[in-house]
């Protein structure tokens, strides 16, 4: 009896050992390099990190009142908003198995036989319920897991938001800038109009030739072309924002005229380990991370024996009057144990397939944080370059037009001839054109910054503290 307990008590620590090897808590975040800072090319003045309403630092009432609109009407927002109460429903479903079920029934029950006229009558009713013993934590990994998973569809809601809001931006700055752009191509028709008034006029007067009239009907036929280019490119920028506010086109308008009212709002990044707590794909992929270290635990806990407690209560009688009396009470205790011995290999599996989530997962988080820092990077350094470069652009324009005004002057004089005047006309209309550009390109970069460094999202502290 006494080698019994020996072996007993041995297989009892051997068992427990084995259990603290295999049952233990999810890994930590793997490491991933950060850059050492960033380089910001804005003011010192200018806030760190987006604020939640970032939008509003472009100057545009339509705007804010565009966003708002999309938040509560975009049907992916909406999508992402549904799968999080698919989670909390599976959390709790899942977090059911750490409490009791109980359970109530009845019964009457009527028995006799063709050969004589007594019948037996009994009724019954009882209480059932049962328990499961989570000894080696499989049902708390398992609601661990459900958590996570609850919290990364949360974070994707957030970054479907983000998302949407930065699409919505761009599009309403896309549709400004082609009206820009309509404005500019109808001037410079009408500047290619009037110097064809001018051609004509020398043509009458024999200074010209039809040779210079055909050049610029040309040019004008040009810019007559991409009138039509341009109003279809404003129509598909205008129905894009449409649906992402999910509004019918027929009735959809926006009021905004140019680009020139508005103004590229600034902001800085904080230090570069700032951003894993500052975008919600990152804190997705870090919940999902946990989540499989947390179903690894469990896939690990389902080796090990289910220990499950059993109780009843019932009441018996062959009269309904008596049912209740007290000699018609019965009532069960039990315990189970059941203990995994031959499986073909399933729980195996299981365990192995838990692990190698894990390990997809860990490099998909590896990945997200990768492609987040180099967003950083990018964003920022489209904002500085497209800054320097729009002082050119600008520049440019201005000469463009001096150059034109002198060409089209000197021309009415007869002291230049058509060909100079065609390539001043020609590097104006471009010149302008480009300038559009260059504004939506610049108020674009802002967005993408923003973008970049999460949109004012922030993780909450209790989330992160939870795990």
């Amino acid at each position: 009896m006494k080698l019994i307990s020996i072996i007993g008590y041995g297989c009892g620590a051997a068992l427990m050992t084995s259990i603290a090897g295999c049952v233990g808590a999810p890994g930590d975040k793997p490491a991933v390099a950060e850059p050492r800072g960033w380089s910001a090319p804005v003011a010192n003045s200018a806030p760190t990190w987006p604020a939640p309403g970032w939008w509003s630092g472009f100057g545009s009432r339509e705007l804010d009142t565009i966003v708002v609109t999309a938040h509560a009407n975009n049907t992916d927002i909406a999508i992402a908003a549904a799968r999080i109460l698919q989670a909390e429903a599976r959390t709790r479903v899942v977090g059911a198995a750490l409490f009791p079920s109980i359970g109530f029934d009845a019964d009457a029950a009527l028995r006799g036989n063709a050969g004589n006229s007594n019948v037996t009558r009994s009724y019954g009713a009882g209480i059932g319920g049962s328990y499961e013993v989570d000894l080696w934590g499989r049902l708390r990994a398992n609601e661990a897991a459900a958590q996570a998973t609850l919290r990364a569809s949360t974070a994707d809601q957030n970054t479907v938001a983000l998302s949407i809001t930065a699409d919505v931006v761009n599009n309403y700055l896309t549709v400004l800038s082609l009206r820009d752009r309509l404005r500019i191509a109808r001037s410079n028709l009408a500047n290619a109009r009037s110097v064809l008034a001018t051609i004509e006029a020398r043509v009458r007067a024999g200074a010209g030739t039809d040779l210079d009239l055909a050049q610029q009907r040309a040019v004008i036929a040009g810019q007559e072309a991409t009138l039509p280019q341009l109003e279809r490119q404003e129509f598909e920028a205008r129905s894009a924002l449409a649906v992402l506010l999910d509004q019918p086109l027929d009735t959809f308008t926006v009021a905004g005229s140019s680009l020139a009212g508005l103004r590229a709002p600034q902001v800085k990044p904080g230090l570069p380990s700032g951003l894993l707590t500052r975008r919600p794909d990152i804190k997705a992929a870090e919940e999902r991370l946990a989540a499989a270290g947390a179903d690894v635990q469990a896939a690990r806990a389902a080796f090990f024996p289910t220990i499950n407690l059993t109780g009843t209560t019932n009441l018996a009688s062959t009269a309904l009057t008596s049912l209740f009396s007290g000699g018609a009470f019965g009532y069960g205790l039990a315990a189970g144990l059941a203990q995994p011995i031959f499986e073909g290999g399933r729980l195996i599996g299981q365990r192995d397939v838990a692990l190698a989530t894990q390990q997809e997962l860990i490099a998909s988080y590896r990945a997200v944080l990768a492609a987040s820092f180099a967003d950083v990077s990018v964003a920022l350094k489209a904002v500085e370059t497209l800054n320097r470069q729009s002082v050119f652009v600008a520049e440019q324009q201005r000469q463009a037009q001096i150059a034109f005004r002198l060409a089209d002057a000197r021309y009415r004089a007869g002291a230049t001839d058509l060909i100079t005047l065609l390539d001043a006309q020609r590097t104006l209309f471009q010149a302008e054109d480009q300038m559009a550009g260059m504004n939506l390109q610049r108020l674009q970069a802002s967005v993408g910054l923003f973008r970049a460094l999460g949109g004012g999202w922030q993780a909450a502290p209790a989330a992160t503290a939870s795990r």
